[in-house]
């Protein structure tokens, strides 16, 4: 039972912007705040943003001003939106919920990759 499904990647130029969308089961979704994470090669999986049910936002540094998280609860979807893409941002993104006792497998993953 496939439980997080990731979409929205791709190549893009630097400076370029992609939508990612992340569907999510209800059981995982449901009133939890929502993260995207990423893994660069080489690298361990490391948190991007979250979103808590109501809407509050949280941002790795990194990502601060570029990137902007959103969710559509109806719709069980988290977004987001990446925006000034660089090299650095080169990684497979995930998502998954914030509390580690409500997350549901890790899915595939969208691959995003920033290239020339």
């Amino acid at each position: 039972q496939v439980q997080l499904v990731e979409s929205g990647g791709g190549v893009v130029q630097p400076g370029g912007s992609l939508r990612l969308s992340c569907v999510a089961s209800g059981t995982i979704f449901s009133s939890n705040s929502m993260g995207w994470y990423r893994q660069a090669p080489g690298k361990q999986r490391e948190f991007v943003a979250s979103i808590t049910y109501g809407g509050s936002t949280n941002y790795a540094d990194s990502v601060k001003g570029r990137f902007t998280i959103s969710r559509d609860n109806a719709k069980n979807t988290v977004y987001l939106q990446m925006n000034s893409l660089n090299f650095e941002d080169t990684a497979v993104y995930y998502c998954n919920a914030v509390a580690i006792w409500a997350r549901g497998s890790w899915g595939q993953g969208t691959q995003v990759t920033v290239s020339l």
